[in-house]
């Protein structure tokens, strides 16, 4: 179930065929969801083309509030490249991730002397998961990635999204596209997002309060221990496109995708950390080490192309109603879990979403 399927469409521009990240031409997505007694967590990959360990992509980012990680970026924020595919966990389990992606660069390049900064990003699932059993393994990275498929993602309850809420629904991930035409041929923008933030009061959808609408009273809230804040939590975004983005302007959408998250609700709260990245495809053929074809010399120049700047503002627009919908899908999809330490995660409810839809918010208290 995916939030057009209730009657939910967000924004004006056309989807693609999938209304996923996948959309994007080259790029896949796979996920390892581990469920058992008091474990839900988990590892979902994105790829953003089959020959990202010797072919880097442009690249950028953006931090809303920076309670969290996303490692990785340092080099990025400096060289403008992506050198990696992408991984996404709970907090704990960066690290082991990580070190699967280094991995699989060295069994993608053979040894030699090459260095790996891949790019892993977290959000907290303690509340749903024993997140200090460390239960993600090098082996559940590594099956996300050689799992990782071009169809369109599994959503809500799946891979790093498994132990998520959302603005006190259970979330986790959720993915969507749009298409714009121009002169030069279809632009697409893929998201998808791990959505493990915001307050229920504050969500909004197509400016419809939600929140308020489906209150406690209709959807309990998860009952936190005292000194966890609520909003706390984190979202990542991670934008995919095809257009020919340099750096700065692969920044310019990671930035936008923020606007997105504060369209539904989100505040960057003050334990949250919301962090984005941007990458584009449309500028291949950028090698690590540019040489002649001899390889005997270095190559003085690298033939790159650029979208114009006047369209930049329709590529901001697609970019922020693929980011809203793809954390609607992720609220959508999510189904009711309870954790280890007895907490539960209700789902958004489907029958009152749609009424919350088609109500004013001065109807707010006809809601039956």
């Amino acid at each position: 179930m995916r939030a057009r399927d209730l009657g939910v469409v967000i924004g004006e521009h056309p989807t693609g065929p999938k209304n996923a990240i996948t959309d994007v031409a080259g790029v896949r997505v796979g996920h390892t969801t581990l469920q058992s007694a008091g474990v839900n967590t988990g590892v979902t990959v994105v790829v953003p083309h089959d020959g990202i360990w010797t072919e880097p992509v442009f690249a950028g980012s953006h931090r809303l509030n920076g309670s969290g990680e996303l490692t990785g970026l340092e080099w990025i924020r400096e060289s403008g490249e992506l050198t990696t595919a992408i991984g996404l966990t709970n907090t704990h389990s960066v690290g082991v991730v990580r070190d699967e992606l280094v991995a699989a660069q060295v069994r993608a390049r053979g040894e030699g002397i090459y260095w790996s900064l891949p790019v892993v990003g977290e959000t907290y699932d303690g509340l749903l998961n024993d997140i200090n059993g460390f239960h993600v393994r090098p082996e559940h990275a590594r099956a996300a990635l050689e799992n990782a498929s071009s169809a369109a993602p599994a959503e809500g309850n799946v891979g790093g999204g498994t132990g998520m809420i959302c603005h006190g629904f259970k979330g986790g991930i959720g993915t969507s596209s749009r298409v714009t035409d121009t002169v030069s041929g279809q632009y697409t923008i893929g998201v998808l997002v791990q959505a493990n933030h915001g307050r229920r009061e504050r969500l909004r959808i197509n400016g419809v309060p939600v929140g308020q609408l489906i209150g406690p009273d209709r959807v309990p809230l998860p009952d936190l221990p005292r000194q966890y804040e609520p909003g706390s939590g984190s979202i990542i975004v991670i934008v995919a496109t095809d257009a020919p983005l340099l750096p700065h302007q692969c920044t310019r959408l990671a930035q936008r995708s923020a606007l997105a998250v504060s369209r539904i609700g989100g505040t960057g709260e003050q334990y949250s950390g919301d962090l984005m990245l941007a990458f584009s495809t449309g500028n291949r053929g950028i090698p690590p080490y540019a040489w002649d074809e001899d390889a005997s010399t270095p190559r003085p120049e690298i033939p790159l192309r650029m979208v114009a700047p006047q369209l930049m503002t329709r590529l901001f627009d697609l970019t922020i109603e693929a980011t809203e919908e793809a954390i609607v899908n992720a609220m959508v999809a999510a189904t009711t879990l309870t954790g280890h330490r007895g907490f539960t995660a209700h789902a958004l409810d489907h029958n009152l979403l749609r009424q919350a839809m088609r109500t004013n918010t001065s109807d707010a208290q006809e809601i039956s």
